[in-house]
Parts: structure tokens; sequence; C-alpha cells
């Protein structure tokens, strides 16, 4: 079968669609500036056909956490209902009859079900399985078919993590006509996990500190996928000197054997033009799962940057012995992103990077897409998505509107032998989902010091972040990483473990602004940024690596000493933007994009995505002329 002209895998029974009737379930919602061609949380493409479990499922609170001792995967009287997405404080919350989400302590522990049907299917069974896949939910995550427990593709009995998607493949023998899907949910203020600025038994919620908002956050679907494929995940490097673009892929084989990897690249406009590359990659592949690294010559091929952000449309196609192939899709650019001296360079030119800082909290999609749009209105060419995880299709959305994205890890609340396993673990999650999109440049592992409190003081935690950086450096080079941003950040033998020097510095005085920006230029690691800039060894700043002042602004608050209106506000960035770029400075991200909980800084509103001050507020003019 011609994957490229059909749609494969399956479709939902009249039975399925009669009980879709009578449970009151309805399509997702199409806003108007959601791409249609995409309507799954992921970056990835595949063609097959998809069925959404969205809607309402059978819903109950486990509050003495007797539900796995009790069996209730075997069968449960539930007595409320909740739709998914969503999350357990909502869905708490109505299960009470109660309009606001409901705050839980120490531990929550829900259970959600529902009855699905066998779907139809349009391709030899001997070649396809169907598999469920949950776009994200957590933190604690457990699922029945039927009352069997399922495991993960990595052979997860329970899945840890909240911010990214994972998959099921169904076996057959436990699949029957009509299916029982029982899941498990569980969460904790552990302050070990990886958790954002969602409230811990360390951070309590208010000022800085949110709500938690964990669980059914994104949607879960059922799909048809071959039995020997390649997963919804690329890993993108360019080198653009030469340009070459290295492809890396996940292979997912039942039945070893010989097979092609065929590659094939597309300009992004037509679907039917002929493609700009051909490759193929014969390999003889054992069963289980496997990365493989391939390589692609682009001859001709124009560079992705925000000024002309340039995309081009990967076919990858795995294609066995009979010539049957299973295929992917994904957009990539090719860019490439440097520290060198104290200035950042994009495709070997220097650019100073107009930043926002942003905090998605429970935005909608349709509100981050509103958001981004905004930004890009504003003048920003970097977004830092502040260690929160967000729906894969807004890192699409960067690459077409060109906008660079700075992401980071969620971060724990302790720093612990525990709380550095997890904080990896999340880390590569992320990182395999996200390699694909030439707008994310920047990686932070950790944000002032919040889960390695003892960066300063303890040897073990910085060697941690040390390694840490030195893996994302050697497998993952198309990406700038901050050790720790803000302050702290670690030196080993003189050396910075970090590829941009950051410091946050908050103040709404003129004076005193220009005061810290001299200190910072001037290499002052002390006295600079609430704590010292540089832990560790000594280092000596002498313009070696470039500066930026990742967090400043925060005009919200009139108690803090900040402006009391709109007007009064923009007229202090444009200032403090003057000062910026005065100095050998290589960027720098206001805080913050939208008001969330108690921040009220916000220069976009949440829902409209409208400006409250004037369009291009942060964009810069030229730039300095670089130094003697």
């Amino acid at each position: 079968m011609d994957l490229t002209h059909s749609n494969y895998g399956l479709s939902a029974s009249k039975e399925e669609e009669e009980y879709t009737a009578v449970a009151g379930e309805k399509a997702p919602v199409a806003y108007p500036d959601e791409d249609p061609g995409n309507p799954l949380p992921r970056a990835v493409l595949r063609l097959n056909n998809h069925q959404l479990l969205d809607g309402e499922w059978k819903f109950a609170v486990d509050t003495n956490d007797d539900g796995l001792r009790d069996g209730w995967h075997l069968g449960h009287a539930y007595q409320h209902t909740a739709q998914w997405p969503g999350s357990v404080e909502m869905h708490m919350a109505a299960a009470k009859g109660e309009p606001s989400p409901i705050a839980w302590k120490d531990k929550v522990v829900v259970w959600y079900e529902r009855e699905f049907a066998l779907p139809e299917r349009d391709e030899v069974e001997e070649r396809s399985m169907l598999q469920l896949t949950f776009g994200a939910c957590g933190y604690e995550t457990r699922v029945w078919l039927n009352g069997h427990p399922l495991q993960t593709i990595e052979g997860e009995e329970i899945h840890y993590g909240e911010y990214t998607s994972f998959s099921y493949e169904l076996p057959e023998e436990m699949l029957h006509l009509r299916n029982r899907l029982t899941v498990r949910i569980a969460d904790t203020m552990d302050a070990e996990t990886p958790r954002g600025k969602q409230e811990s038994h360390v951070y309590k919620r208010g000022g800085i500190w949110y709500q938690t908002y964990t669980g059914a956050v994104r949607s879960v679907w059922l799909e048809m996928v071959e039995r020997n494929r390649l997963r919804s995940r690329v890993g993108v490097v360019s080198v653009v000197e030469d340009q070459l673009v290295r492809f890396n892929l996940t292979l997912r084989i039942h039945d070893p054997g010989q097979y092609v990897v065929r590659l094939q690249v597309f300009g992004q406009e037509s679907d039917t033009a002929e493609p700009l590359a051909t490759s193929d990659f014969p390999m003889l592949l054992e069963a289980g799962q496997r990365e493989q690294r391939v390589v692609m010559e682009l001859p001709g091929a124009e560079l992705w940057s925000p000024a002309s952000p340039r995309l081009y449309r990967l076919v990858a196609q795995l294609i066995d012995v009979n010539g049957y192939s299973a295929q992917i899709e994904a957009y990539f650019g090719l860019r490439k992103i440097e520290a060198r001296g104290c200035y950042v360079y994009l495709n070997n030119e220097r650019i100073y990077l107009d930043g926002i800082l942003y905090q998605p909290g429970t935005a909608t999609y349709a509100e981050m897409q509103r958001h981004f749009y905004a930004m890009k209105e504003l003048g920003c060419n970097l977004v830092r998505v502040h260690i929160a995880g967000v729906d894969p299709r807004i890192y699409n959305l960067a690459d077409e509107l060109g906008l660079l994205l700075w992401v980071e890890v969620p971060s724990p609340h302790s720093s612990t032998t525990r709380s550095r396993h997890n904080h990896r673990a999340e880390l590569l999650r992320m990182v395999a989902l996200m390699e694909t999109h030439p707008s994310i440049i920047i990686w932070s592992l950790y944000n002032e010091d919040w889960g390695a409190q003892d960066i300063a003081t303890n040897s073990k935690t910085r060697q941690y972040i040390v390694d840490t950086y030195h893996y994302m450096q050697l497998a993952h080079p198309q990406f700038l990483v901050v050790d720790n941003d803000g302050w702290h950040h670690i030196s080993y033998l003189g050396r910075l473990k970090s590829d941009l020097l950051t410091a946050h510095l908050y103040t709404p005085d003129a004076n005193r602004w220009r005061e810290l920006l001299d200190r910072l230029v001037r290499g002052e690691l002390e006295g600079t940024a609430a704590f010292p800039l540089v832990v560790g060894d000594p280092f000596f700043y002498r313009r070696q690596v470039p500066l930026l002042v990742s967090e400043w602004g925060g005009f919200g608050f009139p108690d803090y000493g900040g402006p009391q209106d709109d007007a009064e506000r923009a007229d202090r960035i444009r200032v403090f933007k003057q000062e910026l770029r005065a100095r050998p400075i290589a960027g720098d991200v206001y805080t913050q994009a939208t008001n969330i909980e108690d921040e009220r800084n916000g220069l976009i509103d949440p829902h409209t995505g409208e400006l409250n001050v004037p369009a291009g507020l942060l964009a810069s003019g030229p730039p300095p002329a670089p130094l003697g």
C-alpha cells in the first residue's frame, strides 16, 4: 500500500459511533487558528487514521488509595464522570459541584475508565497492531486493558512524568469487540519529582508558585500502526557549511530481517513536487527498538532563521523485503547556533536575542497560539518557555513563525540523588520528542537553584550538572545549554560549564539598572545578581562567553516600585532596552508575556492575545558595532 496517497489504519465502527452518540462525546473543538492537518498533540506526523478517546470518562477519587488492593481495574462502580483532557483538580471540583479547581495535599490518586469498540481495520492484520497514546498524563500512570495491565513500549508498568507522550501496543489476545480501558493516575507534593512551578512540600502556592495542574492534561487516542515502523520522533542536526543534515531515527521492529530506510526531502510548499533529495539506507535489523543516525546532503538548501523561517518536509519510510512501507513525516530546518566570544551567532551571523519569558500555565492550545503571535508582534525573536511542558504543536508553530525558543526541564524542588535521577529522566523524555525543531536553540537544566539548592556547597550536585552538560554537548550539539539560569553557574578548572553566562537582574530604577549592567559587563561576578554568578573553581570573565540578562522587568507591582499603568511601563521598557543594547550583551529576556495567578506583570492578554503595550516594543534596532 502506498502510504503517501492513503489514510492508513482504522476507522470507527458503526457500533463505536453509536456509543459515542450515547455517551455524548463531541469531536475536539477546531479553533479558527488551529492547523486541521495536525489534530493530535505531536510534532511528527503519521499518515494513518486515529480515533480520539477524548470526552466523557467514568471518574473516581481514590481517597485512601485502596483501588489497587481492591482491584478497581477488574471492575468498579464509578459515581462520577470527567471530561478528558482536563486536570485532576477540575475533575475533583466537578465531582463535588464546585466551580473552581480543588487543591489537594500530600497525595492524590484518581481512576478513569471508558469503553471503546474494536475499530474496523483497512490493512492486513499481520502487518499492523493497535496502539494507544497519551499526549501527556501523570505524574504516575498505570493502564489496564480489559483488566490486564499494560506496559509502555519502553517496558514500563508505571509511566513516570507528566510533560511528554507515551504509548502502549495493545496485544491482540487482549482485545475484544468491546473493550474497557482503565487508568490510574497518582501525584504527590514530593519535592523530588520534576514539578516546574507547581507547589510542593518545599514551595507553597502563592507569589511565583502555582496551584497544581496535573493528571489527564492532554488528548488520548487509538491508532493502527505497523508492526515494523519508524517511531514518531526525529532528531535533526545540520552542518550548514556543508549543507548536510543528520537525522536520528528510532526504529521499532517486531519481525527481524532486511529493511531499507528511505528518506526523501521536499520543499514545504508542495506535497506533489519531486523530492529535492532521496537516499536509501539498507539495514539488517533485530527485533526490538534502536536508534539509527543517517546523513543526507541537501545542495542549495536555504537556511532557517527568524527573518526567513525556511522549512523542508522529511518523508521517512521503513520498507520491508516485500516492498511494504511504514511512513512518518516531519518538518525541519537547517540552522546553526553558536556561542562565540561574547555574542551568539545564528548561521554564522551575530544575532541579538530579544526575548520574553513565557509561562503558559493552564492556557489552552488555542490561547497559546494567540500568545505566540502576540510575542512575535511585540518584536521578540526569542521565547523562553519557563520550566514547563507545552503542547508539541506549539514548537511547530514557532518553527513556522520564526520564533527562537529557549526551553527548560521542569525542575524538582529539592536536591537529592533521587531528584537528580528524576530530573535526568525528564530531560531525556523531553529531548527525545523535541529535537526536530530548528526553533529550539537553548536548553536550561536548572533555574535559580530550584532542585539544586546546594549547588554552591555540594560537589555531587555540581558534578551531576557538569556531566549532564557534557552529555548534551555530545548527544545534542544543535542546542546551547545553560547549567543553572540566573546565577551560580558552575566553573570547573576555570571553564564555565554553561554556554551562556546569564543573570537575573530586577530593579525598577533606571540608574540602578545602569549600575548593574556596568558591573555585569566588567565581569563583577559578586554583588551583581542576587547571588554570585559563578560557583566551583575560580572563573575570570574576559568576554569569552556571551552574557545574557535572562530575566528583567517585573514591572507589574506598584508596591515594588514598578509603573502605575501600561503607558508608563512601555516607557520604562524602552529605557531599559536602550541600556541593554548599549553594552556588549548578547540578549535579554523580559519578564513576562502574560499574567498568571499572582504574577501580574504581563504585556499580553492571556485569553485574547491582545497587546497591552505598543507593538514592536521589545524589538531592538541595529546591533552595536563589534568590539575593538
